[in-house]
């Protein structure tokens, strides 16, 4: 078999509960379908550190943030480090990344493996961005969404049709402030979006820090993001429901142009006739809140934070239409990619190639928990330093609550406390039951495999003060 090509697309924010091929209740995605129903769709991928930068660089690295040093967005990637894009092109791939970079600026902080990069700014504006091209600065007119996919389309036609390639097909879309195109501004203008049913959360039995974060769609959205004034005269339930509307509708605008711009390049391999041949991905660098738990942003460790939507179809190895419920991280990336294209997968990379699961063959000492660790205290939304282990039934998280250094987090210590979800009995996350003596060896098993997690990964634990003196048999 000749090596794949990789086309690997990947957008900003967009919760795997708002595509269809994931059972949305709120919008349709026809052509990330296409990606699903011609290949795998997992229902368990989750990432290690739940916002932009961090998550990149673990996809780009193959190592979690305390190695590859991307810990927090104020964070900078070196680019000198081993990557898979130049494991890739050392083998001869032609290796491309066209939009959302957001690892730093400057020849320090660019792209490095790939031949040609044309990445926005940071963050980058929704419309008109200046990029930089293989180090140069250009002015581009339009949106952003449709440029980024004329650059990549542009790149594919010129390429060496003799070599396969890889090509980091990266969208700023969905992530806040979300504001659409003008094919889709009107898209959802006459119906109600339902409300998640944890939209009225009132965050009672969890942690502090749940209460204390500051991404509730009722309080802390801006001016920016509604882009219209609040009507008078409605009650806060009624304004709470108004401000949702108008969040969420312009939230799925942006992932409808995404969809249909996925389209176009899926149309493409088809023309070309080398859909058979590409290993084509779909996935967002993390989870997000959709009016879930009555928040919007991430970060957090709770399920729609946690969890990335991950489609992958290769016809010739993938079967069409099948699920996995394996658990997968994003530091499992990298050396998949390496493993189809036949590369050596270096030691220094954490994770491993989930080749075996996308062909229907899971190894029996495949893993079934999962190590998370979200380092940036209070910055930006108020969410306190946490880590915490997942396993398929329950998740212990602990909010160490101190900012260690870390670079843009703030240096206001909280009190650390533990949360405990049982999975099975509640997926809400609704209640913590650390203090339930019923869990009282659940508990004690969990902080044990979070210890061997942490080793496993070389990270080191902070545990303050215990606030519940911990006291299961040892």
């Amino acid at each position: 078999m000749s090596r794949p090509n990789i086309l690997f697309i990947m957008t900003d924010d967009h919760a795997a509960h708002a595509m269809s091929c994931y059972g949305s209740r709120i919008n349709t995605t026809p052509h990330l379908d296409r990606i699903a129903r011609g290949g795998m769709r997992f229902d368990n991928c989750f990432c290690t550190n739940s916002i932009c930068g961090p998550s990149r660089a673990t996809i780009l690295t193959g190592t979690y943030n305390h190695v590859n040093g991307m810990t927090t967005l104020d964070s900078r990637h070196d680019n000198r480090q081993l990557n898979f894009a130049k494991l890739l092109q050392g083998a001869g791939y032609q290796t491309a990344i066209v939009g959302k970079w957001h690892l730093g600026q400057g020849p320090a902080h660019w792209p490095t493996g790939f031949d040609y990069y044309n990445i926005l700014q940071g963050q980058g504006p929704y419309f008109n961005p200046e990029m930089v091209c293989n180090g140069a600065k250009v002015q581009y007119q339009g949106y952003t969404t449709d440029i980024i996919t004329d650059l990549s389309l542009d790149w594919l036609r010129t390429r060496d049709k003799e070599r396969p390639f890889c090509l980091l097909y990266h969208h700023k879309a969905p992530h806040r402030p979300w504001e659409p195109d003008e094919k889709h501004a009107h898209l959802y203008e006459d119906e109600d979006i339902p409300e998640p049913e944890t939209f009225d959360d009132d965050y009672q039995n969890r942690a502090a820090a749940a209460g204390a974060a500051k991404m509730r769609v009722d309080r802390d959205l801006n001016a920016t993001d509604l882009k219209r004034p609040v009507p008078t005269g409605l009650t806060p339930a009624e304004e709470k429901k108004w401000k949702y509307q108008r969040y969420i509708k312009d939230y799925l605008r942006c992932v409808a142009a995404v969809d249909d711009n996925v389209g176009r390049v899926l149309d493409y391999l088809d023309a070309e006739g080398i859909a058979d041949d590409t290993i084509v991905v779909y996935t967002s660098d993390q989870g997000f809140f959709l009016g879930d738990h009555g928040w919007y942003d991430k970060r957090f460790m709770y399920e729609e934070s946690l969890r990335m939507p991950l489609l992958i179809r290769y016809p010739r190895a993938i079967a069409a239409g099948s699920v996995s419920a394996d658990m997968i991280l994003n530091v499992d990336f990298a050396p998949t990619f390496l493993d189809y294209a036949g590369v050596a997968i270096p030691d220094s990379f954490q994770g491993r190639s989930m080749r075996p699961v996308l062909e229907g063959r899971t190894p029996d000492d495949w893993q079934t928990a999962m190590y998370y660790r979200y380092w940036m205290h209070l910055a930006h939304h108020h969410v306190y330093a946490h880590y915490g282990v997942r396993t398929r039934r329950y998740k212990l998280i602990y909010y160490y609550a101190d900012a260690l250094g870390q670079p843009g987090a703030l240096e206001e210590p909280k009190e650390p406390e533990w949360e405990l979800f049982d999975l099975e009995k509640d997926p809400g996350e609704l209640v913590n039951v650390y203090r339930d003596p019923a869990y009282a060896e659940v508990v004690h098993q969990l902080r044990g495999q979070l210890r061997r997690l942490q080793e496993k990964v070389g990270d080191q634990p902070y545990e303050r003060e215990d606030p519940l003196p911990f006291t299961a048999a040892s």
